[in-house]
């Protein structure tokens, strides 16, 4: 039996069962579940795991496997509203998103997961400091200079920063 086989007569009724578990999670689309069953069938079928195993057997994992990534993901996500308030000048995401050459949106993207990463890492007020002008684009030295510490101190805090971002997504996706 090949993967190829295997994905041909399931892939019918993947689809669907992947269609019916999008129906809750609105930041997947169906071929991102699609998708994700697909490298789950991938990885059973390396391991050895669906050799013998029935098309009913083979989909029900695929069910609860993507039952439980859902749950996963969604767990971790950071749901945004665009009734939130953004920037130093507290304007709504709405209106920056609407309002032409304000902001662009890989910037303001980079800013909300930047935010959601010091909420979850746990960052101090200094750190805070030195991740935002570091967003900002200023150099090591420009931002020694603007917070009154050298230059080796703010790599130093730059490098801690580093260790409790990794720190917490290792944590996280445990």
């Amino acid at each position: 039996m090949t993967l190829e086989g295997v994905v041909k007569r399931v892939s019918p009724t993947l689809k669907r069962i992947t269609r019916k578990l999008n129906g809750h999670h609105p930041f997947f689309d169906d071929d991102d579940l699609y998708q994700e069953a697909l490298v789950h069938l991938w990885n059973t079928y390396t391991l050895g795991t669906i050799e013998d195993k029935t098309d009913s057997y083979i989909l029900q994992g695929c069910y609860y496997y993507l039952k439980n990534y859902l749950r996963k993901v969604h767990e971790r996500a950071i749901i945004v509203s665009l009734s939130d308030l953004v920037g130093e000048d507290n304007k709504l995401l709405e209106e920056i998103l609407s309002s032409e050459g304000t902001m662009s949106f890989d910037y303001l993207e980079s800013k909300l997961y930047t935010e959601a990463a010091i909420k979850r890492c746990c960052l101090s007020a200094r750190e805070q400091e030195v991740l935002s002008l570091l967003m900002e684009s200023m150099t090591v030295r420009e931002i020694g200079s603007r917070l009154g510490i050298s230059h080796v101190m703010v790599i130093k805090i730059k490098n801690k920063i580093s260790e409790k971002y990794v720190q917490s997504h290792i944590s996280s996706s445990n």
